[in-house]
């Protein structure tokens, strides 16, 4: 798919249906309309969109992230934390995504994560997955 609709623009980029047109009547996307249905932006131009507005992203202004290898990082807050005798679930809503992770309970406590704190989610691993729809 390399040509979304104004919904699945605004989905993906986090925004109204409404910012996306008017960013398309401003210039800063370019709407493609056809006979066959809805107008379409490129995904191209999606892309380049969100790279910028990511750089641009209140949440990496207001919670800056420390020095680290791993790329794959995500800001949000905890929303559930259930911990055993040894190790610890730990659930992270960032926007619309959830993040699970397991850890230590020792590593859990140490953080002081529970709900309500804003913690960052990091990712460095020799395998990702990427899926199409």
């Amino acid at each position: 798919m390399d040509q979304f609709t104004v919904r699945q623009a605004s989905a993906l980029l986090g925004v109204s249906d409404d910012t996306v047109r008017r960013w398309a009547d401003a210039g800063r996307l370019t709407l493609t309309s056809s006979d066959r249905g809805p107008a379409t932006i490129a995904g191209t131009q999606l892309a380049a969109l969100a790279q910028e507005l990511a750089a641009a992203s209140a949440i990496d202004v207001a919670f800056p992230h420390s020095r680290a290898s791993a790329r794959n990082r995500i800001t949000g807050i905890v929303t559930a934390v259930t911990m055993d005798g040894v190790m610890a679930q730990v659930e992270l809503q960032a926007g619309p995504f959830r993040v699970v992770s397991l850890m230590s309970r020792e590593a859990a406590e140490e953080l002081g994560l529970e709900p309500g704190v804003l913690a960052t989610a990091s990712a460095k691993a020799t395998v990702v997955v990427v899926e199409v729809p």
